[in-house]
Formats: structure tokens, sequence, C-alpha cells
């Protein structure tokens, strides 16, 4: 006779082969549309940033942003304004944490804006379940349900199973290929394997401009502002 009792799961241990460094910024305000501007400052001074598949550039978002759900207004001036709490934040593989160190100290030109950089702090993926991003492009012309599709078969080369997501509001970027058009994502009910992967890999293209990429959110339920939920039955 053979019996063996279940063994309790061992706890999920975030891998850290991937990450966001998260650095310190002086910066009094920075342009609205400026993922492109701050994708070239920093791709200047790192330029290997540029052949890494795994790294990314987060765009800058202060402290009005509706937890990164919405973008802030333009009534400003197209301008975000920054406290000393706003960081830069990098998603670099581990084997380039060291190389990042040069920028502290730099003093990046995004646009009209400066940004000097200061010590970074490393901050792992989450397996939080519910993950978004704030910007995924959007091919041209491409309906809602297109592009739900689509996500759908993206993740599913990722081994992600989508089972509830949720499209934001639209918006438009200036790059030097022209304009690109993005949408608020957030899918839930993931696993932490899952969650772990969707960061790593992110879903689409612009990772160095912080398009597709994802982090944590406390809960799709806390996303207001007539967003409309998507259910799947995982058969699509």
């Amino acid at each position: 006779m053979l019996w063996e009792e279940d063994k309790k799961k061992q706890p999920f241990v975030v891998p850290d082969e991937v990450a966001d460094l998260v650095f310190k910024i002086d910066c009094k305000q920075i342009a609205l549309d400026h993922a492109y501007d701050l994708s070239q400052a920093i791709l200047q001074e790192l330029p290997w940033m540029a052949d890494e598949e795994f790294a990314g550039i987060h765009t800058i978002h202060g402290a009005s942003t509706g937890n990164g759900w919405q973008r802030p207004d333009e009534d400003d001036g197209g301008f975000i304004y920054l406290s000393h709490r706003s960081k830069m934040h990098l998603r670099l593989p581990k084997s380039r944490h060291q190389d990042a160190q040069a920028l502290v100290g730099k003093v990046l030109q995004v646009g009209d804006s400066t940004i000097k950089v200061g010590k970074y702090q490393l901050k792992p993926f989450s397996p939080l379940g519910t993950q978004f991003s704030r910007y995924v492009v959007l091919h041209e012309n491409e309906t809602e349900q297109q592009f739900i599709e689509r996500m759908v078969e993206e993740m599913a080369k990722l081994d992600i199973r989508l089972h509830k997501a949720l499209c934001g509001t639209r918006n438009e970027f200036e790059t030097d290929q022209g304009k690109v058009q993005t949408v608020n994502f957030m899918v839930a009910d993931l696993n932490p394997d899952e969650a772990v992967r969707l960061q790593k890999h992110g879903i689409g293209e612009g990772r160095k401009m912080g398009f597709g990429l994802f982090i944590p959110h406390k809960g799709i339920d806390a996303v207001g502002g007539g967003a409309e939920q998507t259910h799947f039955d995982g058969t699509s």
C-alpha cells in the first residue's frame, strides 16, 4: 500500500531575472506626451537598452492620475506637475541593473523639461492577480472587440488564459513614426505565475516608450469612469 499525504503548497517566489528600477528624480513638470522624448533621452545614456528584449521605460506620472487608470487632463497646457515623490521606472533584466547605475547623477533633457536622476531602488514584480497597462498600442482602425480578441491571442502565446479584462480610455502619442493610438487595458483573475509572466513579457510593441508594460493594480472593481468590463469563458 502506498499513501502519500498532500503536501502544502509552497509559497510563490517571484523570480528576480527581470524587475523595475525606481529612480528618484528632480523635475517640476513634464509634458503630458513625453513618451518618445523620455525614451530618446534614456537610450542616449544607455544605448544597450535598445537591444534588450525585456527592457522597458515607463512614462512618468504625477499624483493625480487615478492610480494610473486615467491620464491627466490637458487643462494645464499639456503638462504633468510632479512632486518630490515622483519617480522614474525602468524595467530591466537583472544582468543590466548595475549598468543602469550610469544614469545616477545625470540630467536628462526631455522635451522642454530637465530631469535630474537620483539613486534607485529595486522593485520586484508583483504576483497580484490584477494587472494593468496604461497604454497598449492599438492597430489602425481596430475596434474594441478586435482589440480584445487580439489580446486573448497574444496572452495565449504567453500561456495566459484570459478570463476577465477591461478597456479604458484611448490616448494618442507623437513618435518619430507619427501618431500612435493606445488604450488602457486591465486584466484580472491571473494566477501569480501568469501575473509575473505578463509583467516580464508585456503585450505589443513600444516597450521603450512605456507601451504594453503591465503593473499591479489593487483590483478591477476599483476602476470607475464608465469603463466597460468584459468576461471570457476561455474558449475564444
